[in-house]
């Protein structure tokens, strides 16, 4: 079976962990993941709550880590109490510079993790304590810095800090899987290729937009964060679905903030689940989501297709 050092650390079958999607990545996901031999990860993202992560722990099952926002938890302390008491295998908090939740983690006896973009900050990250690091490239769906590929910036972190570090982005093939752990990956964090499981919190709408999208269909941009007054930083654009409410407002950032209209235009088509405004998010690798499927499907057959690929070339 497909493994690593850091994943038989661990404990787990396979090297996978998915990504913390907020609105994603609930309980049954986390629990369908780590019964599939990886590591589940329940995600808060820009909604996250104390209450949100309390209900969706209920469905987690066996071994999980939970995945964090950092300005949320500014706004919510309580969010990350939840966590904490929650002893999870692994605890991510990502898109901040305070480390200090890594003491209070460590003081639980819970392994952390962050995503790191280049490798000045995977060096403040190991620096810092962290335990394992996920190199999150431009390809990458949802929030993230869009400027560095994942191969290039797995090469400069694996040069940069001795801590695993796990690949993010664009990996959403057995091809993929088999390329990051070749170059020295110790995982691999998978966020688009599950976002259309069965298990995921992803309504029918959405997985419809994921399966009809091709690979070129994405686009990073902050539209959607500053149209709901989302206090991301800017350096964390959003990669998405392109629709019609990107292609107005992409650039015009600063017009959309100030236009009521178009931020209540915005909230009626996320809860109509209109796509031509509303947003999707999906990295690169969207345009391998063919159908829906269970979670163990998705894994399966990544990592049998990998472990084949890997051993045909060691040969």
């Amino acid at each position: 079976m497909l493994s690593t050092p850091w994943s038989r650390g661990l404990g787990l079958a396979v090297p996978i962990v998915n990504a913390p999607m907020g609105g994603v990545a609930g309980g049954r996901l986390a629990a369908a993941v780590t019964a599939a031999g990886g590591l589940g990860m329940v995600g808060m993202g820009s909604a996250g709550s104390a209450a949100s992560l309390t209900t969706e722990l209920r469905h987690a099952r066996g071994t999980f880590g939970i995945g964090l926002v950092d300005w949320v938890i500014r706004q919510e302390p309580e969010l990350l109490d939840v966590a904490l008491q929650a002893r999870p295998a692994l605890l991510s908090v990502s898109f901040g510079t305070d480390l200090s939740w890594v003491a209070r983690a460590h003081d639980a006896g819970i392994a952390t993790a962050t995503q790191v973009y280049d490798a000045d900050g995977a060096r403040r990250a190991a620096d810092a304590g962290i335990d394992v690091l996920v190199a999150r490239g431009g390809e990458g769906g949802g929030h993230g810095v869009a400027t560095v590929a994942t191969l290039p910036l797995l090469d400069a972190v694996l040069d940069a800090v001795p801590v695993p570090v796990l690949a993010a982005g664009g990996i959403g093939s057995p091809r993929s899987l088999a390329a990051v752990l070749a170059a020295g990956a110790a995982g691999a964090w998978l966020g688009t290729c599950l976002s259309a499981c069965s298990e995921a919190l992803t309504t029918d709408a959405v997985r419809a937009a994921l399966i009809a999208a091709r690979e070129t269909d994405t686009t990073p941009t902050r539209v959607f964060d500053v149209g709901r007054g989302y206090p991301w930083p800017q350096r964390f654009p959003s990669r998405v679905l392109r629709n019609d409410f990107v292609a107005r407002w992409d650039g015009r950032e600063e017009d959309l903030a100030d236009d009521a209209d178009a931020r209540a235009e915005l909230a009626e088509a996320i809860a109509a689940e209109d796509y031509r405004v509303a947003p999707v998010d999906a990295g690169q690798a969207v345009g391998m989501i063919t159908r829906v499927e269970p979670v163990a499907d998705v894994i399966e057959r990544l990592c049998t297709g990998a472990e084949r690929l890997l051993t045909r070339w060691v040969c």
